[in-house]
């Protein structure tokens, strides 16, 4: 086998393309991974799921240091605090330059191939790869396409990463903005929102629809946008963005209220426009391989990842599901398993979301409106956190866990979560619906004393009984 024939190329160094390469190596093929950034990770690691964490953590710490009713209640008293944001944005890059080193670290244990550079696929066989205008042409059995998603923009609003910016300049921000705009009540606008209301900044949401979490449980997306609204953060929904100017030193924005048509302007120091993500399939070549794609740009893929052409895999965010890094793992390891000649398979209804704010969103699972629009009959249960020994303990009692089980089975179909940690403690129904277990079977579960677990038993209690302590 000359050096450059590999078993499988892998485009696309994110989360479902490493470990796609990984999991293929382990399985012993020969494997390249071509990734256009200098660093592996690619936009979770870099620019995304990684960094706004690390800020999200650290702006929850800033918060909690200086607020009165944070810290003083408990009886430490802290003086002189202050932010020193250069810093912090540096720990968050030196968090960032860890991890990718550490999937480098991965790559040479598992003597993976990683090319640096643009590709674009010429056929199954032959993949292009463009360094800067240096060439090479590598040879391959297979391709998976693992090029993930990209930042979608309105069009009448031009993005300059300084003023007006995606996920990837509010990560960057130099100084806290006095005001900031966010347009779009989804996931990243959420979490961006709260790293710089907790900062320092005045946060107003911007939303066209007449709610937050468009797809999340309403009652969910509910009573989290009060939580959101008790901790400072303003909202506009039906309200649309018509235009944006800057003037000076500020972006001046034209806003429509969709329901009645009346105008109004506002201004603010930074916009963040945060209106989802689209695939990122640009400059592959797919046109011209006529790979077929559906008309949101998703590559389409049978149930064993393989798109039209014979030998070209896709995973992750460039096909239909949740466009979420760990679901992309999960694609990578299925696909692969397909490729060596196993049975691959992930179930896309156990993909828990969440949203690392504070308290932080967990669900996983149907929501009470897909179960009425199927016309399942179900119960529901549901426990505060107001009422969890735990959370009282640890001044962490905003929030609610919600468990909808099947009528007639006890099945449970789906979990919402808000509260301290909820996207750990999420799991634990994760694990028990991947076994099909109802909402009996949880709550006759031991769960340890005090834990934020116990909340998730009561709701299962709620569920099919009664809860003990509300």
């Amino acid at each position: 086998m000359s050096d450059n024939k590999y078993d499988l190329v892998v485009i696309g160094s994110g989360p479902g393309g490493y470990v796609a390469s990984i999991v293929a190596s382990q399985k012993g093929m020969k494997v390249a991974t071509i990734e256009k950034r200098e660093r592996l990770g690619g936009t979770c690691l870099n620019v995304g799921c990684i960094p706004s964490k690390a800020m999200l953590h650290a702006s929850e710490q800033y918060e909690s240091t200086i607020k009165s009713n944070g810290m003083m209640e408990w009886g430490i008293n802290c003086k002189d605090v202050s932010l020193d944001l250069s810093k912090l944005l540096k720990r968050k890059s030196n968090i960032v330059e860890d991890l990718t080193k550490g999937i480098g670290f991965l790559f040479g244990k598992n003597k993976i191939s990683k090319f640096t550079g643009t590709a674009r696929i010429i056929s199954s066989k032959e993949i292009e790869i463009n360094n800067n205008g240096k060439i090479e042409i590598i040879n391959t059995d297979k391709v998976i396409i693992a090029t993930g998603s990209e930042a979608s923009v309105l069009p009448n609003i031009k993005i300059d990463e300084e003023s007006i910016v995606t996920s990837t300049g509010a990560l960057e921000l130099k100084k806290v903005p006095k005001k900031l705009i966010v347009i779009g009540g989804g996931v990243i606008g959420l979490e961006m929102g709260t790293i710089w209301r907790r900062l320092g900044a005045e946060v107003e949401i911007i939303e066209f629809l007449p709610r937050i979490l468009p797809g999340m449980d309403n009652e969910i997306a509910e009573k989290f946008m009060k939580i959101l609204q008790k901790q400072g953060i303003k909202f506009k929904l039906n309200h649309s963005v018509e235009t944006t100017k800057k003037v000076k030193n500020k972006v001046i924005l034209t806003v429509k209220n969709v329901e009645n048509g009346n105008s109004e302007e506002l201004d603010a120091d930074v916009v963040l426009v945060a209106v989802g993500r689209k695939p990122n399939t640009n400059g592959l070549g797919l046109d011209k391989l006529n790979l077929e794609m559906d008309k949101y740009g998703f590559i389409n893929t049978n149930d064993k990842f393989e798109t039209s052409i014979s030998d070209i895999y896709a995973i992750g965010d460039v096909i239909k599901g949740p466009m979420l890094a760990h679901k992309a793992e999960e694609d990578g390891v299925a696909a692969v398993e397909f490729i060596n000649g196993e049975v691959g398979h992930v179930d896309y209804n156990l993909v828990p979301g969440i949203i690392y704010t504070s308290p932080e969103v967990a669900v996983i699972g149907q929501t009470e409106e897909n179960l009425k629009d199927q016309g399942l009959e179900y119960n529901k249960g549901v426990f505060p956190m107001s009422a969890n020994s735990r959370a009282k303990a640890i001044g962490h009692t905003d929030g609610m866990v919600k468990i909808l089980s099947d009528k007639s089975t006890d099945k449970i179909l789906g979990a919402h979560m808000i509260g301290h940690e909820a996207g750990t403690v999420i799991h634990e129904l994760s694990v028990a619906m991947g076994f099909g277990a109802s909402s009996e079977d949880v709550a006759r579960i031991c769960h340890g004393h005090p834990t934020v677990n116990e909340a998730i038993k009561e709701a299962a209690l709620a569920t099919y009984s009664k809860a003990i302590h509300s």
